[in-house]
C-alpha cells in the first residue's frame, strides 16, 4: 500500500524549467556584444615604431599598412610589398575614402618610407601618417 502522498506524486506530471526565457536573454546579449563591438583591422605584423613627441591617437577607422626592418610591406597580414600598395588602396579609397596609417620599424630606410607614401598619394589618399610611440 503507497501512501496517499507518494500516490498524488505519481499522478503529476513532472514539470521542468522553461529554458525559453533564458535563451532570449542569452540571444538578445549576444546580438548587442556583436553589434556594439569595433572591428580594427590590424596589419599583421609587429614593428618597433619610433617614437615622437607630437603623436597623438587617430580614429579607428583608418587603412593600416605596415613595413617591417627588412623592408617587407603588409596590409592585412598579407605581404604586398611596395608595388602592391597603389592597387590595394585605390580598390578600399573607391569603396570607402579613409586615412592611410603607416606603421613603419624604425630601422626602415628612408627611400622605401617615401616609396610607399607616393604609392599611397598616387593611389589617392588625401592624408597619409606615420604611427608612433607617444614619448
Amino acid at each position: 500500500m503507497q501512501s496517499r502522498l507518494q500516490q498524488r506524486l505519481e499522478q503529476q506530471p513532472d514539470q521542468g524549467i522553461d529554458m525559453s526565457p533564458l535563451l532570449d536573454v542569452v540571444f538578445i546579449l549576444l546580438i548587442f556584444f556583436i553589434v556594439t563591438t569595433v572591428f580594427v583591422r590590424e596589419t599583421g605584423v609587429e614593428v618597433d615604431k619610433p617614437q615622437a613627441i607630437s603623436a597623438a591617437q587617430l580614429e579607428k577607422t583608418v587603412i593600416l599598412l605596415a613595413i617591417t626592418d627588412g623592408g617587407e610591406v603588409f596590409y592585412d597580414g598579407n605581404q604586398i610589398g611596395v608595388v602592391g600598395v597603389r592597387g590595394i588602396l585605390e580598390q578600399l579609397q573607391r569603396s570607402d575614402p579613409r586615412p592611410v596609417v603607416i606603421q613603419a620599424d624604425k630601422n626602415v630606410p628612408t627611400q622605401l618610407l617615401l616609396e610607399v607614401i607616393d604609392e599611397a598619394k598616387l593611389a589617392g589618399s588625401t592624408t597619409v601618417n606615420l604611427a608612433a610611440l607617444k614619448q
